[in-house]
């Protein structure tokens, strides 16, 4: 008896050995299908994120582009004249700068008069839904379009206009076909839909133009027989997302932050399988070897399970090591930000400081100059013994730099957009101070000024200083104009009504870049005469003050200023 029981204990130890071994066997199998499943899920959601990266950077590189192109000079004058070598020259370098797929210029009519590819011209879409839609709209229109051979083409379009007049439309296609073709060259399946659920990108050429669930019916799917012998082959295998080409795929949406689009990306579980197997292979072998080697049971096993943590460890040191890689690139890519954040701040501030000192200089220039004319008149009547009017010439030269100090004080609140300093007055006051200060001027040059005022006050609240040195700005860029002129002439019309209406206009050649005008640092005058900040600060004040400042040609010739005020009624002014 003794005998036959010791004899069981080798089949007892035997039965829970393989016992013990399948248990290891199938909890192996489930943690490490669930932890490489688990990798495979993360790898595909970084890949899909640099995916949606970029096909979003790649819309907005794109979406900019005709805004540029609709105010392209050679482009309006183009369309203006029907000069459509010189527009497709045009178009065909841009294209190359820009790495746009292709550029389309049609007329009005919808006509391709310029293109970067030729095989488009003269074709006519004047009732494509682009072509209408970016008529139609004073923005950026994008437009998914499909084409015969069942791609899709992406428009970003824009229409072309001047002096309100539109010309034509400008269309930028985006290349992405181009991102397309890099998603197939991976294992994954990849389709974009629009915000209708329409297929627009994919890696499977037939999914386009479907909707998601039409596309996974079209694809060979397993019969219920094949996924029966699926689920028996592979126990531990998560449950498919869907099939794709026969294949069980783990689906991941992402959103796409551009109307409504999503990414859709299908990842296979072979690899997961192919890594469980060979793990389990092992595990299977080593338990083959721990039977054959019944005596070395216990160390084998132990040797197995050191093997086993080494492995994992190195992984995870390899995974941290990574990790802390990609912690110091984005770390350096952070302070590489920061110092062009603060560089760009830096450059900003110095041209603020350019704009206000040359302001500042604009803005003195006129007090100088008179300060100069009347100490020399001072120093004649001095010289001729008539003290008294000299005396007068020295006090215009105290009013001047009282003046002066009051331009500086001004020109420090030019930021301020406020009506706290605003005070009733007389626009009429206004126009004689202003003639006054360019008195040294007028008696200069042989000028005809005309000045035309109404009889009762026109009146408005704001600023009389600010006003007056707008006035002085027109005035001297009227005198300017007129130095070619035979007979130059400045009229200068004050009219009172709801609002309050100043026009200063001149016999000179007129004005050659309206767009341009009121920008600042523009200029027609030559080096050392102006800087082409007169009409920008002039602008700037005339909307402090509520009002507009508008420039046109006259029709007579000349050029033709208007400022525009709010007008402040009489009795309203009292009552204040």
């Amino acid at each position: 008896m003794p005998r036959q029981g010791r004899s069981w204990w080798p089949r007892i130890a035997l039965a829970l050995f393989c016992l013990a071994a399948v248990a290891i066997i199938w909890v192996s199998n489930q943690v490490l299908t669930q932890r490489y499943t688990e990798t495979l899920k993360n790898r595909a959601e970084v890949r899909y994120t640099i995916y949606v990266g970029q096909l979003v950077s790649e819309l907005q590189r794109n979406s900019i582009v005709p805004q540029l192109l609709v105010r392209d000079p050679e482009l309006i004058e183009a369309l203006r004249t029907g000069d459509n070598n010189a527009a497709g020259l045009r178009l065909r370098m841009l294209v190359e700068e820009m790495g746009a797929s292709s550029f389309m210029l049609y007329d009005r009519d919808g006509r391709v008069v310029a293109s970067t590819e030729p095989g488009h011209l003269g074709e006519v879409h004047g009732r494509d839904p682009y072509f209408e839609d970016a008529v139609a709209s004073d923005g950026t229109v994008f437009t998914t379009l499909r084409r015969p051979t069942g791609e899709y083409a992406f428009l970003y379009s824009r229409h072309v206009e001047d002096a309100g007049e539109i010309l034509g439309v400008i269309s930028v296609e985006v290349d992405l076909a181009r991102l397309e073709r890099s998603w197939a060259g991976t294992q994954d399946a990849v389709m974009v839909t629009d915000g209708n659920g329409t297929i627009v990108l994919a890696t499977e050429p037939r999914w386009r133009g479907m909707a998601e669930e039409a596309a996974l019916e079209a694809t060979s799917v397993p019969s219920s027989v094949d996924r029966a012998l699926r689920v028996t082959q592979d126990l531990a295998m998560v449950q498919p997302d869907a099939y794709v080409s026969g294949e069980a795929v783990l689906r991941r949406e992402l959103s796409i932050p551009f109307q409504g689009w999503h990414l859709v990306g299908f990842t296979a579980h072979a690899s997961v399988r192919e890594k469980v197997n060979g793990f389990l292979a092992l595990e299977i072998m080593g338990f083959a070897i721990l039977l054959a080697l019944a005596f070395f049971m216990s160390s084998r096993k132990t040797a197995s399970r050191l093997v086993t943590t080494q492995r994992e460890s190195a992984e995870l040191r390899q995974l941290n090591a990574r990790l802390q890689r990609e912690i110091a690139e984005r770390e350096r890519m952070e302070k590489t930000l920061q110092v062009a954040e603060q560089t760009l701040a830096q450059s900003s501030k110095l041209a603020v400081l350019g704009e206000m000192s040359a302001a500042v200089s604009h803005e003195l220039n006129q007090p100088l100059a008179a300060m100069k004319t009347y100490l020399a008149g001072a120093r004649l009547l001095i010289q001729r013994k008539r003290p008294e009017e000299a005396l007068a010439s020295f006090q215009r030269i105290d009013d001047l730099i009282d003046r002066m100090g009051t331009i500086t004080r001004q020109l420090k609140s030019y930021a301020r957009k406020g009506s706290e300093a605003f005070e009733p007055f007389d626009v009429r006051d206004a126009v004689s101070t202003a003639l006054a200060m360019m008195e040294p001027q007028l008696k200069t040059r042989r000028v005809a000024i005309t000045r035309t005022v109404p009889d009762r006050p026109a009146l408005v609240l704001g600023d009389r200083l600010r006003l007056e040195q707008v006035i002085i700005n027109l005035l001297r860029n009227a005198l300017d104009a007129t130095r070619g002129a035979r007979e130059p002439a400045v009229d200068i019309i004050l009219a009172s009504g709801q609002t309050v209406s100043l026009t200063v206009r001149d016999n000179g050649p007129g004005i050659e870049d309206l767009d341009a005008l009121f920008e600042p640092f523009y200029t027609t005058k030559q080096p050392g005469e102006g800087v082409g900040l007169g009409l920008a600060i002039s602008s700037g004040i005339v909307n402090d003050l509520g009002g507009r400042l508008t420039a046109r040609n006259g029709a007579d010739g000349g050029a033709v200023f208007e400022v525009v005020l709010p007008a402040l009624d009489a009795p309203a002014a009292a009552a204040e």
